[in-house]
């Protein structure tokens, strides 16, 4: 008689830590404006702090495995580590060269990449819903888009949001091929690690603008607090609630990103900003309802 209860609870638990989960995702865009350095400094600071949180949840909480790998899963891990840098690097450029609104809501434009990138990867057939949603989210991209010329500023920053979500399609694509060998956990910490070391050359040899002493303190709470742990929180919650739930949670990412810019930042997206948001936001959400209701996994 108790068990349903419990169970309700338990649910109810999870639910809470991955709405927390992408609240912290969508608020980790903030930090390209209260950071003044270049976007390589500011993923190298989350990666590396990410990774070493990681690091110690894995070895002295969770116990999960992180060494004993073979030289294949170790490639998986290095190619994840480039993706992942490459599309933290052109998100908090998107940012930085215009506004928060502009780069959630062009990142967002991942499933778009999906869409047409997946069944090749999984030589899975194309769905003809699928390629509705991939031309709605289209026609969101162009209404973002106020000019095609890249000295206009927030076509720019469209631009490297829009590179934003094809690098990060491709690192879903990357981990779903991996998540079903290699603990979520195990995969996030070397997502991070690799990305981390990967960034060292270019901070050397580009030589971009550093972080200010007191940056430092941010860019620990971003790799701990707005990765590591929103990470942590997500994978946790994935153990009671549905994969496609989740995803339908995560197309929220943005809607949280813009409001706190609204309220900590004065950032007032423009009409055109939130026409194209609310058509790549609202299609994005509709899609994991609609696989939800087919019972479609991921």
């Amino acid at each position: 008689m108790t068990k349903a209860p419990l169970k309700s609870v338990t649910r109810s638990k999870s639910l809470i830590q991955i709405h927390m989960a992408v609240f912290l995702f969508g608020s980790a865009g903030l930090f390209g404006k209260f950071l003044s350095c270049s976007p390589f400094y500011i993923v190298l600071g989350r990666t590396f702090f990410g990774a070493l949180a990681l690091f110690i949840y894995a070895r002295f909480i969770s116990g999960v495995r992180l060494s004993g790998f073979k030289a294949a899963h170790i490639l998986f891990f290095l190619s994840q580590g480039v993706l992942l840098a490459c599309h933290w690097v052109l998100f908090f450029l998107s940012i930085q060269v215009s506004s928060v609104a502009v780069g959630l809501v062009t990142f967002s434009s991942f499933p778009l990449f999906v869409t047409f990138m997946e069944p090749v990867f999984f030589k899975e057939r194309l769905k003809p819903a699928d390629v509705v949603t991939a031309v709605a989210v289209f026609i969101g991209i162009v209404l973002v888009v106020p000019e095609i010329s890249l000295s206009n500023k927030t076509t720019l920053g469209a631009f490297y949001g829009i590179l934003s979500g094809l690098t990060f399609a491709m690192l879903a694509l990357v981990n779903r091929k991996n998540a079903r060998q290699t603990h979520a956990v195990t995969v996030a910490f070397y997502q991070n690690f690799f990305a981390a070391l990967l960034l060292v050359f270019p901070v050397l040899f580009l030589k971009p603008a550093p972080p200010a002493l007191s940056d430092l303190p941010m860019l620990i709470a971003l790799g701990v607090v707005f990765t590591a742990l929103a990470h942590s929180c997500f994978i946790n919650a994935l153990s009671e609630i549905r994969a496609q739930t989740a995803s339908v949670i995560a197309g929220l990412e943005p809607v949280y990103g813009i409001v706190l810019a609204f309220f900590i930042l004065n950032e007032t997206p423009d009409l055109r900003t939130v026409s194209g948001g609310i058509i790549i936001i609202g299609t994005t959400i509709a899609a994991g309802y609609l696989a939800r209701g087919q019972g479609q996994g991921t």
